[in-house]
């Protein structure tokens, strides 16, 4: 398996290449410093898997998956980062993300997440897993997007791709105080409490 490594941090950096060379399944093709090159490397190197870092320089991981997943929608991604919070890690899985694997975890789990990717799986570190789990309660949320508007759809699409409220307003050419209104529409159409229950919820019902 080819893999480009996508990561600021030097030591980090060869912390990984020491790590994944005694594994002679795989093969570090090349590594980028930020966002920008990481999307420029994939097209470059086409790799089998990239490991990214979410905390980048210029373009941030997440925005680099979702480039990099449109580009080459092959290339499987393992999100490696210390990041831990909700927002970011449904950021992550919706730009595309095939695994979510935290810093500091031995380099079995980071295995796991390479194998589990490459076999078209998804895999989520167990220290965060409990907290995505969490959020995607209550269950019958999802039956619930049907109640949705066409407009708080394509709303919930937006805000599922990260997009403010300003900006969802822009977007579909509509005062923020009507998003506003849409926004706690659709929270109270599925029943969550926040944005990101909301996000969980299309991502689970297929809507994007």
């Amino acid at each position: 398996m080819r893999i480009l490594i996508v990561e600021d941090d030097p030591m980090m950096q060869l912390g990984l290449e020491q790590a994944l060379a005694e594994y002679p399944q795989l093969e570090i093709v090349g590594q980028a410093e930020d966002g920008y090159l990481g999307v420029a490397e994939a097209q470059k190197l086409k790799p089998d898997l990239v490991v990214m870092d979410i905390g980048l320089p210029r373009l941030d991981g997440i925005a680099a998956t979702q480039q990099i997943k449109e580009k080459l929608p092959e290339v499987r991604v393992v999100m490696l980062t210390s990041h831990t919070t909700e927002t970011e890690i449904v950021a992550s899985l919706s730009s595309g993300a095939d695994a979510y694997c935290i810093k500091g975890a031995n380099v079995d789990r980071l295995l796991a997440a390479i194998a589990a990717a490459a076999e078209g799986a998804t895999y989520l570190d167990p220290q965060i897993a409990r907290r995505v789990i969490d959020h995607l309660k209550p269950p019958a949320s999802a039956n619930n997007i049907g109640q949705l508007s066409q407009r708080e759809l394509e709303v919930l699409k937006l805000m599922v791709e990260g997009y403010s409220n300003p900006e969802i307003a822009a977007e579909l050419y509509l005062s923020p105080n009507t998003i506003k209104t849409h926004v706690r529409g659709i929270m109270n159409k599925l029943a969550v409490d926040d944005r990101v229950q909301a996000a969980v919820v299309a991502l689970r019902s297929g809507l994007v």
